[in-house]
């Protein structure tokens, strides 16, 4: 009985969405900052706050949608739609998490403070009334993954490049878009009646539209990433090898090593697409992630390089 109660309960703060905030981590290693103690210490105590908070907004969200979340063919399942939980013991987690990570906010510094709050009343009122209005639910759900960014320039005290802050908010829009898109089609089979009781927006969103909306971000993200490496600071290693780079090549190729994580980037896109589309998947960027074993690897070759380029052929 108890290990059950603990399963719903995790169930209910999502652990797997914890992904998102490491967004977080974005400006410190992007810096230079990731691997200095001081640094890698606030960040990670913000990204601890941030994984508090978002839990505390998912039950939030769960209290206000338990009765449409049992018209949904996934949603129904969840702890509080299916019963799994009372909705006092949700209530109190809610304020628990919430309270707890809003005071230790506090004390990381104002700036961080401040965000903090914004993202709270953001998410709060995307809960009440944002989601129910059609394209600014889109943009509200892009607006957290964009102040997560910035909960971890205020932490590290570290600014991102205004090339890396527009294909935050071009990559957050696709991903948004992308949810809704396959929101859309594992309803596809309801009537106007049942997805508007499910979610009113959904019935205002066509196929064609969120097509288009995804071929646009997609699109400015390979930009502007691509525009953000080129444009990024030069790494102090030159390569003098003739083999590896002889004279004739241009000189940007022996500084512009950040431009080598373009490629990852597209097939990251391109798989998504993928996933989108023809597996139908989306609805939960961390799911898609988790699951796809050629996205997460791609993934996690993204980071090495970011990582190998900036903190050793940097340093």
């Amino acid at each position: 009985m108890m290990k059950r109660s603990i399963r719903n309960i995790l169930r209910l703060l999502r652990p797997r969405q914890w992904i998102k905030n490491l967004a977080i981590f974005g400006a410190a290693t992007f810096g230079g900052e990731l691997f200095n103690p001081p640094v890698l210490l606030t960040v990670f105590i913000g990204f601890l706050i941030f994984c508090a908070i978002s839990s505390g907004i998912y039950i939030i969200n769960d209290i206000f949608d338990r009765e449409k979340d049992k018209l949904h063919p996934f949603k129904r399942f969840r702890p509080l739609a299916h019963g799994d939980i009372s909705l006092r013991v949700a209530i109190f987690l809610a304020v628990l998490l919430i309270g707890t990570a809003t005071i230790a906010s506090y004390f990381i510094n104002p700036a961080f403070f401040s965000i903090t709050m914004i993202y709270l009343i953001l998410q709060f009122s995307y809960s009440a009334f944002l989601k129910h209005i059609t394209v600014i639910d889109i943009l509200a759900l892009a607006g957290g993954y964009i102040l997560r960014v910035y909960a971890g320039e205020f932490a590290s005290s570290y600014h991102i490049s205004v090339w890396l802050l527009l294909t935050t908010i071009s990559l957050s829009l696709f991903l948004a878009i992308g949810k809704r898109r396959s929101e859309l089609t594992l309803i596809s089979t309801y009537s106007s009646a049942q997805i508007a009781a499910i979610r009113k927006t959904l019935s205002h969103y066509s196929d064609r539209l969120l097509d288009v909306y995804a071929s646009i971000f997609a699109t400015s993200t390979f930009i502007t990433y691509s525009l953000f490496t080129f444009f990024q600071d030069e790494t102090s290693l030159a390569i003098t090898n003739q083999l590896l780079l002889p004279d004739y090549l241009p000189n940007y190729l022996n500084r512009k090593w950040l431009m080598l994580t373009i490629f990852p980037v597209v097939y990251g896109l391109m798989r998504y697409l993928q996933d989108i589309y023809e597996k139908h998947e989306g609805e939960s960027p961390e799911r898609v992630i988790v699951s796809d074993k050629p996205l997460l690897a791609n993934v996690i070759l993204w980071v090495f390089l970011i990582i190998f380029i900036i903190y050793v052929l940097g340093a």
